[in-house]
C-alpha cells in the first residue's frame, strides 16, 4: 500500500464492530495526494498525505 513520503503514515487496521456485536477486520487508509513538490532543489512527484499538505511540510512546486 502507498504510504505518505513525508511522515511515513501509512494504513492501519483494525475491526468493525456493528450493533450486534460482530466483528469484522478493516482497513483505514490516509488521505494521499500525488503532489509535485521541491525535494533537494528539483521538482518532483511525490505522495504526500493532506496532513503534511496542510501544515506546510511540503513546498509545492509550480
Amino acid at each position: 500500500m502507498a504510504t505518505c513520503e513525508i511522515c511515513n503514515k501509512g494504513v492501519s487496521v483494525g475491526i468493525k464492530l456493528s450493533h450486534s456485536h460482530i466483528r469484522t477486520k478493516r482497513t483505514w487508509s490516509p488521505n494521499l495526494q500525488r503532489v509535485k513538490a521541491v525535494i533537494n532543489g528539483s521538482p518532483k512527484r511525490i505522495m504526500v498525505c493532506t496532513r503534511c499538505l496542510r501544515s506546510g511540510k511540503v513546498q509545492r512546486a509550480i
